[in-house]
């Protein structure tokens, strides 16, 4: 993936709320319909990153098979920081599409 992306979808997921790292994965996996595989070796360091820069905040709670977790959730900074790089990940795709333009290049 490339630099940042994994924060941004991060940040992308906990807009619909509060959530644990395995749900985190989870969602970005099915919503990615499997595409995007997230290892956990990546993942808490994002959220321990993310955490450290303001963006999520977190608490000790009960997952959904009743064990302790740690759940993530979005920051009024962390909502600024998603729409600053959702633009510039929009204008990254654009500018690489104008470059990929031509869909007839035989493969």
């Amino acid at each position: 993936m490339l630099l940042g992306t994994l924060d941004m979808l991060i940040l992308r997921t906990l807009v619909m709320g509060p959530a644990h790292g395995h749900t985190i994965a989870h969602a970005i996996e099915r919503t990615s319909d499997e595409v995007l595989q997230i290892e956990q070796g990546s993942l808490y360091p994002a959220l321990h990153r993310l955490e450290d820069r303001g963006w999520v905040s977190s608490y000790w709670g009960l997952s959904e098979n009743n064990r302790k977790a740690r759940f993530y959730r979005l920051t009024a900074a962390g909502r600024k920081q998603l729409r600053a790089e959702t633009r510039r990940w929009r204008t990254l795709v654009e500018a690489i599409g104008r470059i990929l333009g031509d869909t007839s290049i035989a493969e």
